[in-house]
């Protein structure tokens, strides 16, 4: 299975407010070759570091991908974010979009490019939408249940 999480704390002009910007991109998705087939509740969750910008609203979507490797999928996610109007500046900024790939199956790698994503188990915003759409998933490095990472 392929998840990657959803987050966004600012509005966009053209699609409105996180909720809305994080629906929008999962619509966008298939013309990229991405299809989304299952879909997290939605989640309100305050940023990290606290800093006094608005609260993300995050998901997790379980998607579908054909011929495409795992960094083929990242820059198809970045170039998703870009046509949201994502500029990456500074670490844990204020954000229209965020999309991260959280596991590509049970794929394992360090370096440049992690799976699954370092912090995965460190984030409750993603951990338990995942728990949401896939209860029986397991870290493919720790090999724990996200009941346990939770």
């Amino acid at each position: 299975m392929i998840f990657v999480a959803l987050g966004s704390n600012l509005p966009h002009p053209d699609y409105g407010d996180s909720p809305e910007v994080l629906q929008a991109a999962l619509n966008t998705m298939p013309a990229f070759g991405i299809e989304p087939v299952k879909v997290s509740p939605f989640y309100r969750s305050a940023p990290w570091p606290a800093n006094g910008d608005p609260d993300y609203v995050n998901a997790v979507a379980q998607v579908r991908v054909t011929e495409a490797s795992p960094e083929e999928l990242l820059l198809r996610l970045h170039a998703i974010e870009a046509r949201f109007g994502r500029i990456r500046t500074v670490r844990n900024a204020a954000r229209v979009l965020d999309l991260d790939l959280l596991a590509y199956h049970q794929e394992r790698r360090s370096g440049t490019f992690t799976l699954p994503h370092p912090r995965l188990s460190e984030r409750a915003f993603v951990l338990k939408p995942l728990q949401d759409i896939a209860p029986d998933w397991r870290h493919p490095v720790s090999g724990e249940g996200l009941a346990v990472l939770l």
